[in-house]
């Protein structure tokens, strides 16, 4: 029955891989924003979290983009006569 089950598309593993990416740069921002609490000020900090942040969403829709569903067009049958 295993082998029956249908596989995710390309677009669904791709949409999944931005969704994962997108979460650990936002933790690894939030790690930043609290590791930076006492030694640089508050607009320093909000940069660092949202250049990170900003890294997170391009790579995150540039994943989603490329792995997303394209059907190849293909090219119709040579229509030579002899």
């Amino acid at each position: 029955m295993i082998m029956l089950e249908i596989a995710p598309s390309g677009g669904m593993i791709g949409a999944i891989f931005a969704v994962g990416f997108f979460i650990l740069l936002a933790a690894a921002a939030y790690i930043a924003f609290k590791a930076l609490k006492k030694t640089v000020k508050m607009a320093v900090r909000m940069a660092i979290v949202g250049v990170i942040l900003v890294i997170a969403i391009v790579g995150s829709i540039s994943l989603w983009y490329f792995s997303s569903d394209t059907t190849p067009q293909l090219k119709p049958p040579a229509n030579r006569k002899r």
